[in-house]
């Protein structure tokens, strides 16, 4: 997955405060061009601060950013004209139109003025209707969709959401999605942070997993969905039974208070998942079955045991 060139390039960076806080350990991250990279971690894991160093925003202890090749320090304004930034946080004059905060947003970074692009971005987040109304006028989720096309302004190759849908009501968070998919397929790179599993679940070709300040895991999604994922059996009985019989002892097996259903956890990975063995013991047991059914292990419960176990 990883290109040669990496378009964003996280070297040594750490952050520690005055008062001693080490917001971020040494992280070394590389991403690639192109690709939609989800940084997932608990509130307070450095998420942010991690992003805010990257735009230039707070300032870094230690360590080197590119952003395209450009030092986001000795070469500032360069880099910064690469990246768009969603803050988490509703940061906009409430008294200028959505039309007007947007032009302004290109012109910051140097952009010669473009109407067509502008009105292509307002479309895409269906602002079109209320580009003449004041902000201080709109919905939440229309502000927050002002914020997206304010960061997109000035066509960034790559594109920063900070927690881009906590809050959000189901509509924007789709729309946000189709939205995300389209910059990615006209080649935007971009990096989302997230406490939701199902965001990163959903978008991401790669996932980073920091907590603590520290990055403790980057990996394919789909490799950390193969790599971690185990497997669940849930074995529904014909007749409740009252306790497991000692023959099945070695199976770890969990039944439900209700006595119906017996669940099985499993590695895909092993050579023998031993349910073929289980479900010759369960017979000979006398245990008569009503249903079986697998369920895969989510990013969620991989995530839940990382951050647990802090790897």
């Amino acid at each position: 997955m990883a290109a040669m060139h990496p378009i964003i390039s996280i070297q040594g960076v750490s952050k520690r405060y005055a008062t001693g806080f080490e917001a971020l350990k040494t992280v070394d991250l590389d991403i690639a061009e192109g690709e939609i990279f989800a940084l997932l971690g608990p509130n307070g894991a450095g998420k942010t601060t991690l992003i805010s160093i990257v735009c230039g925003i707070v300032n870094k202890s230690t360590g080197t950013v590119t952003v395209g090749g450009h030092d986001n320090v000795t070469a500032y304004r360069k880099a910064r004209a690469l990246i768009g930034l969603v803050p988490q946080e509703l940061t906009t004059d409430m008294w200028e139109t959505v039309w007007d905060t947007v032009s302004y947003s290109r012109g910051l970074f140097g952009m010669k003025p473009d109407p067509a692009h502008l009105e292509k971005v307002l479309r895409d987040l269906s602002l079109w209707e209320k580009r003449n109304d004041k902000i201080m006028t709109l919905s939440g989720g229309m502000k927050r969709r002002v914020l997206i096309a304010k960061a997109l302004s000035h066509e960034p190759r790559v594109l920063f959401l900070d927690e881009p849908t906590a809050g959000v009501d189901v509509e924007l968070r789709r729309d946000m999605w189709e939205m995300v998919r389209a910059l990615k397929a006209s080649g935007v790179t971009i990096v989302l942070t997230t406490h939701y599993i199902e965001e990163a679940e959903e978008m991401a070709d790669r996932v980073g997993v920091i907590s603590k300040g520290e990055i403790i895991l980057v990996e394919e999604k789909a490799e950390l969905m193969r790599k971690l994922g185990r497997k669940e059996l849930a074995i529904t009985l014909k007749e409740p039974i009252a306790a497991m019989p000692e023959a099945l002892a070695g199976y770890n097996l969990a039944l439900s208070p209700d006595g119906t259903t017996l669940t099985y956890a499993y590695d895909t990975q092993a050579d023998r998942t031993g349910i073929t063995r289980l479900l010759r013991d369960l017979d000979a047991a006398g245990i008569r079955l009503r249903d079986l059914d697998t369920r895969q292990s989510t990013l969620e419960d991989i995530f839940v045991n990382l951050v647990r176990n802090g790897r």
